[in-house]
C-alpha cells in the first residue's frame, strides 16, 4: 500500500500507531522527533506523515512548516496527530504549520485507518 511515516516522542505512541496502520496494509516508518523526522526525509518519501505537535526541541508545527517550505518535501501530506484538539490549535496547524490535515487524540484504531485511507486519496496541491 502506502508508505507513512510516524513522528512522536513517545515510544508506545509510535508503536501503536504503527502496529495499526501495518495491520490495514501500509509500510510504516518512524521517527521519533522534528529533527529525526528532516534527517529521514532526506532519503525516504512517505505518502503521508503523521506527525505529533509537543515534542522537546523542534515541536511538530516548526517540523511541518519546514516540510512544506522545503520544495523537494513540500507535496508529502502530512497531519497533525495530537491531543492539542482546541480550535486555536487546528487553526495554528492549518495556518502557521502549514498542515494538510489535524487529527485528534486519542483515535480508535478503526477512524485513523479510515482518515488515513481518505487524505491518501485526497488530492493536495497548495497554491504558489
Amino acid at each position: 500500500m502506502s508508505k507513512i511515516m510516524v513522528v512522536d516522542d513517545e515510544e508506545n505512541i509510535v508503536k501503536i500507531v504503527k502496529t495499526m496502520l501495518e495491520s490495514a496494509g501500509h509500510d510504516v516508518i518512524t521517527a521519533n522527533s522534528g529533527r529525526e523526522c528532516l534527517e529521514i526525509l532526506k532519503h525516504e518519501k512517505p505518502d503521508l506523515i503523521l506527525m505529533d505537535v509537543m515534542m522537546p526541541g523542534m515541536d511538530g508545527w516548526e517540523t511541518c512548516r519546514k516540510i512544506k517550505e522545503n520544495s523537494e518535501t513540500k507535496d508529502i501530506i502530512v497531519s497533525m496527530l495530537t491531543v492539542k484538539s482546541e480550535d486555536e490549535d487546528k487553526v495554528k496547524s492549518f495556518d502557521e504549520a502549514i498542515a494538510d490535515w489535524h487529527i485528534s487524540k486519542p483515535i480508535r484504531k478503526e477512524r485513523l485507518v479510515q482518515t488515513v485511507e481518505w487524505l491518501l486519496k485526497r488530492p493536495f496541491k497548495r497554491e504558489e
